[in-house]
């Protein structure tokens, strides 16, 4: 199982109540923490290519969820700095507007359709975050333009195809899962590991601010030791 890592946005901030937002030193921080360990971040895109491939050694996946306007401001640059690749899924139906969908936190701008179209141009991979950021197991009835609806828009915004789709909150189920495989999405991103765990439900780890060195050291030994490959024929000839 590839390592994903999941963000969303990066700004300075003073009140983060859903623990969404990393201020851009601690970004940094952790972006210099993975070239000094060797290891490369990039879109899930190509993250999965090259480990068809077999190239996928030392390549983490970075995502950044709901498509905030200050990836641009204070991401993209740190990203390019490393010569780090990234996916930004963005919310088809809103963009140019806000995450009203948490109404406890400050209002954070999404990037409107020439920013979007912007960071396509630059490498960036677009994916699909849904059309209005719902939950899409209670959204049956409008699955299929959740899922669907979305990737044409961010295709014609972009003007490139768009092979990857996230479930808003990580909220799935097996019909949400068999739309986005039979939509077309290459993949899909998830957060936490369950039934429907595949390449269409892939499970990420969450980054935040508290997450200096020692807690990305912990992470990903959690990660590797988690996916470990079973050696239950070695074990058997062992015995």
């Amino acid at each position: 199982m590839p390592m994903v890592l999941m963000y969303h946005s990066v700004e300075p901030y003073e009140a983060d109540p859903y623990l969404v937002t990393v201020s851009p030193p601690r970004f940094a921080q952790q972006m210099h923490w993975l070239a000094r360990r060797g290891l490369r971040g990039t879109s899930v895109r190509d993250l999965l290519a090259a480990r068809a491939a077999g190239a996928g050694k030392g390549l983490v996946g970075l995502t950044f969820d709901d498509g905030y306007a200050d990836f641009a401001r204070h991401a993209l640059p740190v990203l390019q700095r490393f010569g780090f690749g990234a996916t930004v899924f963005v919310i088809a139906g809103r963009l140019g507007g806000d995450n009203a969908w948490d109404p406890e936190g400050p209002r954070k701008p999404l990037m409107g359709a020439r920013q979007v179209r912007d960071l396509a141009q630059a490498g960036i991979e677009i994916g699909s975050h849904g059309l209005r950021h719902i939950r899409l197991p209670a959204a049956r009835d409008v699955l299929a333009e959740e899922v669907g609806g979305s990737r044409r828009i961010l295709q014609e915004v972009t003007g490139k195809p768009v092979s990857g789709f996230c479930y808003p909150y990580g909220d799935l189920d097996t019909d949400a899962v068999a739309r986005v495989r039979d939509t077309g999405y290459d993949y899909g991103c998830a957060i936490w590991p369950s039934a429907s765990t595949s390449r269409h439900a892939l499970p990420r780890t969450y980054i935040g601010e508290a997450d200096t060195a020692p807690r990305l050291w912990a992470k990903r030994a959690r990660h590797q030791l988690a996916w470990m490959p079973r050696r239950a024929g070695k074990s058997r000839r062992a015995a």
